[in-house]
Order: structure tokens, then C-alpha cells, then sequence
């Protein structure tokens, strides 16, 4: 690190469960984000401030102004603009040294793999079904690390999956796959800073997993009830019928 990344860092440098090597260790890291909306905009943002090397961002969406509440990665000016784009302008304000990859496009398939393959971690940030359990296939099958968040009305959820590590329970073995979509925000609304608070966690679950220092959500989801502010927390174990983690 050169002299302006020791005075940047500095907060988290001094934290002993960081220190120089931890903020070495997120200076070359690579982190997938599968969603530049709600829960992507937070995470983002806080994962490129905290000096993380290379961000990926898959999303196929153009910014709209009943985005604007909550997708803090966005503004009045980039309505219209693609949301990848403009989650890239805002990350490069924030941090200039960090290489942000911006896609405009879903993230399936070999594609899909291929990108869950080549970082160190995985934040589903994405608000569909379909998309949820294609990523945590990929992620099953390339043992990357998945945190994954969700939010809707007042209420959010937030879990991480480390298959191969700690005998930890994937996506699949808490909720399952009946082709069916699910409720989501476009349909039954959200209140702002419910994403804030879960876009916000998934990045300090991320930077714990790069770093290797306290204690992750791998066989815990958290839910929050933000009308009563309220935190409950539930174990999760391995079904041993998963249809994805159980071969």
C-alpha cells in the first residue's frame, strides 16, 4: 500500500482484526454483485469505500424515478441511464482506485459460472426467484461463498452460505424452488431504509469473509421487523434432501 491508501484505510487499519494484511487481502479482492437496486446499492457502496479491489455488477435495468428512495446508487440526473452504469459513476466518486465491471444484462447460465467462479465472494442483491436459486447452484457447485439479502414492506432478511465450510445449509435448503415467483417490492412495496440496513450488512458479512475475522451468518438467517425494530434470529441446518447441496 502507498502512502494515500495508509491514510484512506487508516480506521479499519487499526482495528486489530484488520490491519494492514486484512486491508491487503481486500485491496485484491474480487466481489460479484448480482443487483444494483435496493440491497446493491448500499452494498456497493460500502464495499468500495472499504477498498475492495474489483466489484463486478450484473444487473439489466435502467434507472426510474420510483427507484430513487432506495436505490441510493442512483440520482434525479441518471433516470433513464442504466443502472450498472450509474452504480459505476457513483462507486469511482466514492473510491477512484477501485475497478468497478459493469454488465447490463441477467447473469445466467455458463456466464453465470464463470463469473461465480473467478471472485471470492457472491452478494445476491437481486429481487427474483428464478435468479436467486441460479446462483446458489453456481455457488454451490463452485464452493464461493453466497450472501444473500432480501427486503420487502418492513421486513428484511439477511443469511450467508459457505457451502463446503462449516457444514453450511445453501440457499435451496431454506427455501424451495417450485417455479413459482415470490412476492417482491414492486408488488407489495418497501420502506427505504430496510435496504439500506440489509444492503448494508451483506457488505460487512462480505468484508468478514475476505478477511477472515468474527463470526459470519453461515447457518443463521437474520430477520428484521422494522415496524417493531425488532431482530429475530433463526438456525439453519443442511436438509439433507436438497435437491442443490446434497449430491
Amino acid at each position: 500500500m502507498n502512502d494515500q491508501q495508509l491514510l484512506r484505510y487508516s480506521r479499519q487499519i487499526m482495528l486489530p482484526q484488520i490491519d494492514i494484511e486484512g486491508q491487503q487481502k481486500l485491496l485484491t479482492a474480487k466481489v460479484l454483485i448480482i443487483g444494483a437496486g435496493g440491497l446493491g446499492s448500499p452494498a456497493s457502496i460500502y464495499l468500495a469505500a472499504a477498498g475492495v479491489g474489483h466489484i463486478t455488477i450484473y444487473d439489466d435495468d435502467e434507472v426510474d424515478l420510483s427507484n430513487l428512495p432506495r436505490q441510493i446508487a442512483h440520482h434525479t440526473n441518471d433516470i433513464g441511464t442504466d443502472k450498472v452504469i450509474s452504480t459505476r459513476k457513483t462507486l469511482k466518486k466514492i473510491n477512484p482506485e477501485v475497478k468497478v465491471t459493469a454488465v447490463k444484462q441477467r447473469l445466467e447460465g455458463k456466464q453465470l459460472e464463470k463469473e461465480v467462479k473467478n471472485v471470492d465472494v457472491v452478494l445476491d442483491c437481486c429481487d427474483n426467484f428464478s435468479t436467486r436459486f441460479a446462483v446458489n447452484v453456481a455457488c454451490v457447485k463452485q464452493k464461493t461463498p453466497l450472501v444473500s439479502g432480501a427486503a420487502i414492506r418492513f421486513e428484511g432478511q439477511i443469511s450467508v452460505f459457505t457451502h463446503g465450510n462449516n457444514n453450511s445449509p445453501c440457499y435451496n435448503c431454506l427455501y424451495t424452488d417450485n417455479g413459482e415467483e415470490m412476492q417482491n417490492c414492486a408488488t407489495n412495496g418497501v420502506i427505504a431504509p430496510v435496504t439500506g440496513i440489509v444492503g448494508s450488512i451483506q457488505a460487512m458479512e462480505a468484508l468478514k469473509l475476505i478477511i477472515g475475522f468474527g463470526k459470519t451468518l453461515t447457518g443463521r438467517l437474520l430477520l428484521l421487523d422494522g415496524l417493531s425494530m425488532q431482530w429475530n434470529e433463526m438456525k439453519l441446518t443442511k436438509n439433507s434432501q436438497c435437491p442443490t447441496c446434497s449430491k
